[in-house]
């Protein structure tokens, strides 16, 4: 993909079918690199199912789909922790478009919508062998925190301002 591309990030229901693609993708790939193996669309089916997306609907939460040049290759969501504290979700870039740009422009976006639903910082918890987005968050301003939350894949804590 070339880093030319013209990325356009709106918000849409997590239900749609280039959300739930995306959705899919997005599980695919953190439960087969932390599995280390493919995993099969069974376990994604329950892996949606364990982990649900309602929260990323009003009036407390957003859902947001990026496309390059028309194509759906990102997503990611926000919902509110409590009245001032916002928290990312489900951020993904398809491999074949990291680097132009998707992250930064999804991020973009869902700070807003976390302004708009009247956070004052945004939270996200990650892992370490996500080193891709642990860069991502860095290069977008967010700094490591302690823990804020506990769960088995939650191994790095970053928070940035919005206000």
């Amino acid at each position: 993909m070339s880093p030319a591309g013209t990325w356009q990030v709106a918000a849409e229901p997590f239900t749609t079918p280039d959300a739930t693609l995306l959705r899919r993708a997005y599980y695919a790939e953190v439960a087969g690199r932390y599995w280390r193996r493919s995993v099969t669309e069974a376990e994604i089916d329950q892996g949606l199912l364990d982990f649900p997306d309602d929260e990323l609907t009003g009036p407390t939460g957003r859902f947001v789909v990026g496309r390059l040049d028309g194509r759906p290759l990102a997503c990611g969501g926000i919902r509110l922790l409590d009245p001032v504290t916002a928290e990312l979700t489900r951020v993904y870039v398809d491999p074949r478009a990291r680097g132009t740009g998707g992250g930064a422009a999804l991020l973009r976006v869902l700070e807003d919508a976390g302004r708009a639903l009247g956070a004052e910082r945004v939270r996200l918890d990650t892992r370490s062998d996500l080193v891709e987005a642990r860069a991502l968050y860095a290069r977008q301003g967010y700094a490591e925190i302690p823990a804020y939350s506990s769960g088995p894949y939650a191994e790095h804590w970053f928070e940035k301002r919005l206000v």
